[in-house]
């Protein structure tokens, strides 16, 4: 039997041989059966054991798939053992077992963003072409008909599409549906989509010259997310946890607001020293009486997260980010501070030297960067201390 007699035989049963049938029914539905002899085993009326099982339906079972089911449930007959009982688990779909990955990784990721991101590429990408095939059917050219209409036009997604249909079918290796190599290692290891050079994409950021005259016009804005702005301003740290800072993270008499792990990028909780100057901002918002600093709309909620690139708009600020005050803050500790490179980096919450280097440097070196930040802070309010004595 061929591929082409597959898909074109009338209705009735078609031996392969061995065993091996192509079941046409009059509908034009097809589907694989195979016949079995169970050794040593007796039917009711005492003659050989002989049994028909499906092995899927040929639009998604291949020829080739067919055939080595069929010699897997012949080697256990023949070794005495009925396929019935003894035979391989059903193959569940590409979607079943994307949906069952996705619910057992969940509460690994740090927040639930990121899982409803992961299975949103899936379902927008690969469900629509893969995801009613049995995971043990997904080949090279499947995974090619995901990957290419989006491989240079979305490079970005592609690779993260790439990385959790591999992931699926690792799973499903290691569950048993699958043997082989994966396909996604097969297509990169080949080189067969072709070569995307990604341009590096920088979040724009303001000199550091020009801090100290905008954070002097940032001290004008009424509002919260003013208050969230230069405190992001003067610590360096992400809009994500500057916004989700909580009043139990503060230690005002240590004068250390720690930011726990799951808000962290890099998964580990960070210690930022408070300045006098970032003290200023945030303790009159403790009148509010709310659970977090930077309160939104509703009492206990933060801002958006869109709330002080607004600010910036509103201002008349182009072409900077929120994010950008990040390089801001690591250029001015470069050129004007000197600050050592762990010393910055550690002040932004980068991880820095290998893992065997943060095994035994386990300091986070927090008065070394109190020092750092103080300096900071400082310059960055120079402009308003000039106006102040004004």
């Amino acid at each position: 039997m061929t591929k082409k007699l597959v898909s074109t035989l009338g209705a009735g049963r078609h031996g392969d041989g061995n065993g091996l049938y192509l079941v046409v029914d009059p509908s034009g539905a097809r589907r694989w059966i195979v016949r079995v002899t169970v050794k040593g085993q007796r039917n009711r009326k005492g003659g050989p054991l002989r049994t028909d099982f499906g092995l899927g339906a040929a639009d998604l079972v291949t020829l080739h798939q067919a055939r080595d089911r069929a010699l897997e449930y012949r080697r256990m007959a023949r070794q005495g053992l009925n396929p019935r009982h003894n035979g391989m688990r059903e193959v569940p779909s590409f979607e079943a077992l994307a949906q069952q990955v996705h619910r057992n990784r969940m509460p690994t990721w740090k927040n639930t963003k990121h899982g409803q991101q992961w299975i949103n590429t899936l379902r927008d990408y690969a469900f629509p072409k893969i995801g009613a095939l049995p995971v043990d059917a997904i080949g090279q050219p499947e995974v090619l008909w995901c990957l290419d209409p989006i491989w240079t036009a979305k490079h970005e997604t592609a690779k993260r599409l790439a990385q959790r249909i591999k992931a699926v079918l690792d799973v499903a290796k290691s569950k048993g549906f699958r043997e082989g190599e994966n396909p996604v290692s097969a297509i990169k290891d080949a080189g067969v989509l072709p070569k995307v050079t990604a341009k590096p994409r920088h979040h724009q950021a303001m000199d550091w010259r020009d801090v100290p005259a905008f954070y002097a016009e940032l001290r004008r804005q009424k509002g919260m997310a003013s208050n969230a702005l230069m405190f992001t301003c003067l610590t360096g740290s992400r809009t994500s946890e500057v916004l989700g800072m909580r009043w139990a993270e503060v230690d005002e008499r240590a004068q250390i607001w720690t930011c726990p792990q799951e808000r962290m990028k890099a998964g580990e909780a960070h210690r930022v020293p408070l300045t006098p100057q970032m003290l200023e901002v945030i303790e009159p918002l403790r009148a509010l009486g709310s659970e977090v600093v930077f309160v939104g709309q509703k009492r206990h909620r933060p801002l958006s997260n869109m709330a002080m690139l607004m600010l910036l708009r509103r201002m008349g600020v182009e072409g900077v980010t929120v994010h950008g005050f990040r390089s801001t803050f690591r250029d001015w500790a470069a050129e004007v501070a000197k600050a050592p490179r762990e010393i910055a980096e550690m002040s932004l919450a980068h991880r820095v030297g290998s893992d065997v280097e943060r095994a035994y440097a386990r300091s986070d070196l927090l008065e070394r960067r109190r020092a750092l930040m103080a300096e900071w802070s400082e310059y960055v309010e120079s402009h308003a201390d000039t106006e102040k004595s004004a």
